[in-house]
């Protein structure tokens, strides 16, 4: 299983750095608007130190770490949804990710340009929502209009859609995301829609070499913005996760120390993702491969089958399944066996994160 977080921002806050950082892609990052026009895509595996536990206890041959997918999208500017800095292409590429990772820039630099010639993070984040809303605005009045004559005909589904949509205009007319109108329940009914500001956010607060444990008064602010509205937020220092990404595993841990940082800034951001998109991991363990795997929180057993392999969900007979603490503490899977720690799951076990799973299937 997948999932792919948009990068987006204005122009010149340093999208494009993360990105290069995050996936050693080489996508363009140039002082000026607009460098990146079709989206760049790369995979960033997700570090998790029981993975490399369980690989210390097995000694496999190879490690296999589970992924996020980022896709750098170009910067949007006041007008995107008019089409201005080619801003119809720009929020065609947002509609296509999963989550909204939302870089801000928190740094001053006299070498690089700001758009609006100030740095100024709150005003920065209201120009893209803003944006994002007209989009939907756009959308959601489409969808109006066309429900309105099929609610005179009696279609159910639109007659029971259609309170839903009258409270989303009402939102968006006052300038709020669909994120502050929707629940879990509400959400689904619009779901077609695929509405920008729907989407989950992460807020990135791009900060200076001076300050990466985001104490300066432009961090706080974006920080209270995201727990007003219910996003997630990371602090990353733009420069140094590039630096970071040049670096060996061992000179890696120690740059990190040697900054006071037990973690990069992009593991603490793939942490968000997946906190934010409601996914969990879980492991196959053997001498060939120790390997993570990547599932909804929730998730049935023959789901998770069927992520390593559709023949396992479709031929799912039940799943081994022993818990990760158990595993540590045993050793090895003969030790969980011996002490009755290896459980036997049928389709209705919902997988936990850091579950050991094996899978018995019949094609």
């Amino acid at each position: 299983m997948g999932f792919n977080c948009g990068i987006i921002g204005l122009p010149n806050v340093g999208k494009s750095t993360i990105f290069n950082a995050m996936t050693a892609a080489g996508a363009e990052a140039s002082n000026y608007p607009f460098c990146t026009i079709e989206p760049n895509v790369g995979m960033v595996p997700l570090r998790d130190e029981r993975l490399d536990k369980l690989a210390a206890l097995v000694n496999p041959q190879k490690v296999m770490m589970t992924a996020v997918e980022f896709v750098d999208i170009a910067g949007i500017v006041k007008g995107a949804s008019k089409g201005e800095g080619l801003g119809n292409q720009f929020l065609g590429n947002i509609r296509a990710v999963d989550t909204i990772v939302h870089v801000v820039r928190c740094f001053e630099d006299e070498g690089v340009v700001h758009v609006s010639g100030r740095v100024d993070p709150l005003d920065d984040i209201e120009v893209i929502e803003t944006e994002l809303i007209l989009a939907d605005m756009e959308t959601l009045s489409k969808r109006i209009y066309k429900a309105g004559k099929m609610v005179k005909t009696g279609d159910k589904d639109m007659k029971a859609a259609m309170p839903v949509y009258e409270a989303l205009n009402t939102a968006f007319e006052k300038g709020f995301s669909a994120r502050t109108v929707l629940t879990d329940e509400t959400a689904l009914l619009v779901q077609d829609l695929n509405l920008l500001t729907a989407k989950p956010v992460i807020y990135v607060a791009n900060v200076s070499e001076d300050d990466l444990e985001g104490e300066g008064p432009s961090v706080q602010a974006v920080r209270e913005n995201s727990i007003k509205y219910g996003a997630g937020f990371v602090v990353i220092c733009g420069k140094i996760e590039s630096e970071i990404a040049e670096l060996s595993e061992d000179e890696r841990r120690e740059f990190l120390a040697d900054l006071g940082l037990t973690r990069s800034g992009l593991d603490r951001l793939a942490e968000a993702a997946y906190k934010i998109l409601g996914l969990i991991t879980f492991f196959t363990v053997g001498v060939k491969e120790v390997r993570a795997w990547t599932v909804r929180d929730g998730a049935l057993a023959p789901e998770a089958a069927g992520v390593i392999h559709t023949d396992f969900q479709h031929g799912f007979i039940r799943a081994e399944v022993m818990g990760y603490n158990d595993y540590i503490t045993c050793g090895s899977e003969l030790a969980c066996k011996e002490q009755g720690l290896l459980r036997l799951e049928g389709k209705d076990y919902p997988v936990v994160d850091g579950d050991i799973m094996h899978f018995r299937f019949a094609v």
